[in-house]
């Protein structure tokens, strides 16, 4: 019996085989599979929390599974990042990162992971710092601070929100700028170091521009410089990089994965995320919660965690870390 190959031959049978290969489904694009949970590091309520809440609620149509915002109180903040940095890379869990948890506290003291274990998606909003004192105190500018703590190292007092906070290292790095020794005063929060201000037990602390607008007005702060660049809120004062200071802190909110999520996975939840960013939802649930929208990729997002915490380790420097 003779064999053969169809009468097109070799060549119109790979062709064939070939075109069937092309008609055959190929794998869907990644799609998540479960609920995805946005971590969050501090008790509800607070300003990361109800980031978590905007974002979860503006980007719920663009995703067809839920977005569970889910709160994991603890340490700063480094509970939540440590159970993200340890989840499986497949999308399902992310942090809201970009604070005092990414960015400053792994520089004070040993934590379980390392930003270097994230992996940006996208950045959702930010929040300038202002420097503020007393009125009355003659602290009424950044040259009047710093002359007087040039005159007398460690004279003069902070306070911020908590040891390691990112409060506490902007103005480590300020001084570092500056060349000056100021004394840390921490409190269990903005507000009772704003009251200690305003009650003459510390010299000054960090607020945020609503807040320093307000009591601008009220006649109790001088608003002395911002920490990064200039607030809309208060265009006036200036920067401390405007008066010759190189610091670039601010309190930045966004999303991040554990590193080793595959790209298709980021490139799905970042576009998603967008969409939601861009949305009529976001910019009015964004606008009542007096929340300032500053949209990053992923990438930058990374960039200017790195940024801000490559600052804050150069300011510390080995002699204090805990």
């Amino acid at each position: 019996m003779k064999l053969g190959f169809p009468k097109f031959g070799i060549v119109g049978a790979a062709v064939a085989a070939a075109l069937a290969l092309s008609a055959a489904p190929a794998d869907a694009a990644w799609e998540p599979k479960r609920p995805i949970q946005i971590v969050v590091g501090f008790a509800p309520g607070g300003g990361t929390d109800q980031t978590a809440r905007l974002i979860a609620s503006a980007a719920q149509e663009f995703f067809p599974v839920p977005l569970v915002v889910v709160n994991r109180p603890g340490a700063s903040g480094t509970l939540a990042a440590e159970i993200v940095a340890n989840a499986d890379p497949d999308g399902h869990t992310l942090l809201v990162a970009g604070g005092s948890e990414s960015t400053s506290v792994p520089n004070h003291m040993k934590t379980n992971y390392k930003l270097s274990q994230f992996r940006g998606v996208v950045r959702v909003n930010r929040e300038h710092m202002v420097i503020v004192t007393k009125q009355g105190s003659g602290l009424d500018s950044i040259e009047a601070l710093v002359k007087k703590a040039k005159a007398n190292p460690g004279s003069l007092s902070y306070g911020s929100s908590g040891p390691a906070g990112i409060l506490h290292s902007a103005f480590l790095v300020f001084e570092k700028e500056a060349g000056i020794q100021m004394k840390h005063v921490p409190y269990k929060g903005g507000a009772p170091a704003l009251a200690a201000v305003l009650g003459g037990h510390i010299d000054m602390t960090i607020i945020t521009p609503g807040d320093a607008q307000a009591q601008v007005a009220a006649g109790k702060v001088h608003a002395l410089a911002t920490t990064s660049d200039r607030a809309d809120q208060i265009p006036d004062v200036p920067s401390l990089t405007d008066l010759g200071y190189k610091v670039n802190l601010e309190n930045m909110k966004g999303l991040v994965a554990p590193a080793e999520t595959p790209d298709e996975v980021v490139a799905y939840l970042h576009e998603r995320f967008k969409q939601a960013m861009e949305s009529d939802t976001f910019k009015t649930l964004a606008g009542k919660a007096k929340i300032q929208a500053a949209y990053l990729s992923g990438e930058d997002f990374e960039a200017a965690m790195k940024d801000m915490s490559d600052a804050v380790a150069a300011a510390i420097g080995d002699g204090q870390k805990q």
